[in-house]
């Protein structure tokens, strides 16, 4: 196996939580490749170009001239710090949301806390007179701390007594750390980087909405995954148009392979019933198993 097919094996096989730490590393590689370069060629407008491409601009006619970045400042870092600590938290509360959601749900959250964050940020700049001073230009907003707040947040507010143990602290519920990791992120020093505290606060805000949205029985994320399973789907290598008359016919391959996500599924739920039990399930992962049954019974 080659370079190349051990990164897509590295990127395809693991969760979602696995291939955003992978996309926000290959960014932060690309940006440094980037600084390197512009510093070799005596040429600072080239890492200058590629952040300003990546990053969300202040400005709305510049935003409504690049509205990709709306999506790619998330996964966008300069410093090493900046990105080693918001991948440790995404990681962190990645792995405890995961243990009551599904993957789809941690996309939404990740990506739509991140856009929250960025339009929070863009409104504020062009709304409060504390930003009157920046008139006319436009400040670049980078990095994944509103998408990772948001995850933050919403787990915390779903299983606020959740208890991790931290060296010299004990064991902690997730509810007093996710508010530390506010406070300090969000609000401490707030005249310093303000602009990137009011896109924590949105994305705060968003993980926060989307709980109690899901626990009043609405997925508020769910056009996001939908959206994406269509795009995934019409991009898909091998995909072809068919027009037939006969009814519940599909290709074979696109068969088996729904078969064997299927199977994959039910393997993974048995596998976490054998080492945490039933209880370990998350609602959605129950039903899912009871279906199940019944079209054995």
């Amino acid at each position: 196996m080659d370079f190349r097919s051990d990164i897509k094996a590295l990127f395809t096989r693991g969760t979602i939580l696995r291939r955003l730490i992978i996309i926000n590393i290959a960014v932060f590689l690309t940006v440094t490749i980037a600084g390197i370069i512009g510093f070799l060629l005596v040429n600072p407008a080239v890492p200058e170009t590629t952040i300003r491409l990546l990053s969300v601009p202040s400005s709305f006619s510049v935003l409504l001239a690049r509205p990709w970045t709306l999506v790619t400042y998330m996964f966008t870092h300069k410093d090493i710090l900046h990105i080693a600590v918001n991948l440790l938290w995404l990681y962190w509360f990645g792995k405890i949301f995961l243990e009551y959601f599904d993957q789809k749900k941690l996309t939404a959250v990740y990506i739509l806390g991140g856009i929250t964050g960025a339009l929070t940020y863009v409104i504020s700049y062009n709304t409060f007179p504390a930003f009157r001073e920046f008139a006319g230009t436009s400040i670049p907003l980078l990095g994944a701390s509103a998408s990772v707040m948001a995850v933050v947040v919403a787990i915390a507010v779903y299983v606020p007594d959740y208890t991790v143990l931290l060296f010299l602290f004990g064991q902690i519920k997730i509810k007093y750390i996710a508010l530390v990791i506010f406070l300090l992120t969000s609000m401490a020093d707030f005249s310093v980087n303000s602009g990137g505290k009011l896109a924590h606060i949105g994305g705060a805000l968003f993980g926060y909405l989307y709980i109690v949205s899901y626990r009043q029985g609405r997925d508020i994320g769910k056009w996001l995954n939908n959206f994406l399973d269509s795009a995934v789907t019409l991009f898909r290598p091998g995909k072809r148009l068919r027009v037939t008359y006969k009814k519940n016919t599909r290709d074979d391959r696109e068969y088996n392979r729904m078969k064997a996500e299927h199977q994959a599924r039910i393997n993974e739920i048995l596998d976490k019933i054998s080492k945490g039990g039933y209880d370990s399930l998350t609602r959605e992962e129950k039903d899912f198993l009871f279906r199940e049954s019944q079209k054995k019974n």
